[in-house]
C-alpha cells in the first residue's frame, strides 16, 4: 500500500514511517526542510515536498496514493485557535481528493474531544459543540465522513519517550526556568498517556482497520496525576514541588495554564477491543524517572 504521511519527520510520525515500511508499505512523507528531505529518504521513504499551508500539495499527494495518514499540526500553542483552523482546512483538502473511492484517511486529535473536563473522555463521544478549537480537525473529519469519504480518527493523549513528552515537556521547560514544579490546587486532576513506539503501532492497526467513522484513542494509561508527574519533573530538575492556586496558574504557565488544572482522563477500551492494540511501551513516570534532565530542552 502507497500511503501519504504527514508530520513524517515529526516526532510520532517518523515511528510510523519505521512502522509502515516494516510492514512492507510504501511510505510518501511530506517533508518542508531539506533536512526533513534527507531524514526521509535515509529512512527508506518517499518524499513528497511541501507544508500544512499549501493545500493544493497535499490534495495531489492524497490523491496519487492508496491511503493518507495525517499527524501534522502545528505545535505553536500561543497560535492554537488559528493552527487548528489550518489543520481543518489540510483535512479538508486531502479529503476532497479522496471523495470517490474508499481510500482511507486517518486524522489527529486529542483525547480531550471524547468528554469533558472531569470525565473519562471514550472513543464513541463527541460533541460538535465543545469549544477547544481542536474539535475543528473532527469536524471537517465529519463533514467528509458525511460526503462518503472513508475518515477515521486517531486521538492522542501526552505522547512520550525519554525525550519529549507531550504537553510535559513544555511543563519542564517552565518547572526549569521557574525553579518550582508546581501543580494547581491538589493537583487530583490527571492527564492520559502513551509511549510513543505503542502510538505508533495504533496507526498501522487502524490503517489495516479502515473503519468509516471509527474514533481510536491512543491511551495506555488512563490517568496520571499532574501532582506526579510534578513529582517525578522535581525530582530529575531538583526543584521544589509546589502546589498553586488556580488564579496563580495563568501567571506562573503562561499559554499552558489553560491546560494544567484540567482532568483528562480518557479510556482506551474500545480501542483495544476493535483493534487489539496492546500497549507495551515504558509509563509516563518511567520515562520521567529515568531521562537525562540536564540533557532536555
Amino acid at each position: 500500500m502507497r500511503v501519504f504521511l504527514t508530520g513524517a519527520t515529526g516526532f510520532i510520525g517518523s515511528r510510523i514511517v519505521r512502522e509502515l515500511l516494516a510492514g512492507g508499505h510504501e511510505v510518501v512523507g511530506l517533508a518542508r526542510s531539506d533536512a526533513g528531505v534527507a531524514a526521509l529518504t535515509a529512512a527508506g521513504a518517499t518524499v513528497h515536498q511541501g507544508t500544512l499551508e499549501d493545500t493544493k500539495t497535499l490534495a495531489v499527494g492524497a490523491s496519487e496514493s492508496d491511503a493518507v495518514i495525517h499527524t501534522a499540526f502545528d505545535h505553536n500553542f500561543s497560535n492554537f485557535a488559528a493552527n487548528c483552523e489550518k489543520d481543518k482546512r489540510a483535512i479538508e483538502a486531502m479529503g476532497a481528493a479522496l471523495k470517490g473511492s474508499d481510500r482511507s484517511l486517518i486524522v489527529t486529535s486529542g483525547t480531550g474531544m471524547g468528554g469533558k473536563n472531569g470525565q473519562v473522555a471514550i472513543e464513541t463521544a463527541f460533541d460538535v459543540s465543545n469549544p477547544n478549537p481542536r474539535a475543528a480537525s473532527e469536524v471537517a473529519g465529519n463533514a467528509l465522513l458525511e460526503a462518503g469519504v472513508n475518515v477515521s480518527v486517531v486521538r492522542l493523549p501526552q505522547v512520550h519517550n525519554t525525550v519529549r513528552q507531550g504537553l510535559v515537556t513544555p511543563y519542564i521547560q517552565i518547572a526549569r526556568q521557574k525553579g518550582i514544579a508546581a501543580y494547581v490546587g491538589e493537583g487530583r486532576n490527571r492527564w492520559p498517556a502513551a509511549h510513543v513506539s505503542d502510538v505508533a503501532r495504533l496507526y498501522v492497526l487502524a490503517l489495516h482497520s479502515s473503519t468509516p467513522g471509527a474514533r481510536y484513542h491512543a491511551v495506555a494509561e488512563e490517568g496520571i496525576p499532574v501532582r506526579n508527574i510534578a513529582a517525578a519533573v522535581g525530582k530529575g530538575l531538583s526543584v521544589a514541588v509546589r502546589s498553586i492556586t488556580p488564579e496563580q496558574a495563568q501567571e506562573h504557565f503562561g499559554w499552558l495554564g489553560l491546560f494544567v488544572a484540567m482532568d483528562l482522563p480518557a479510556s482506551s477500551a474500545i480501542t483495544r477491543e476493535l483493534l487489539g492494540w496492546r500497549p507495551i511501551g515504558p509509563t509516563l513516570l518511567s520515562d520521567l524517572e529515568t531521562m537525562e534532565y540536564t540533557a532536555a530542552s
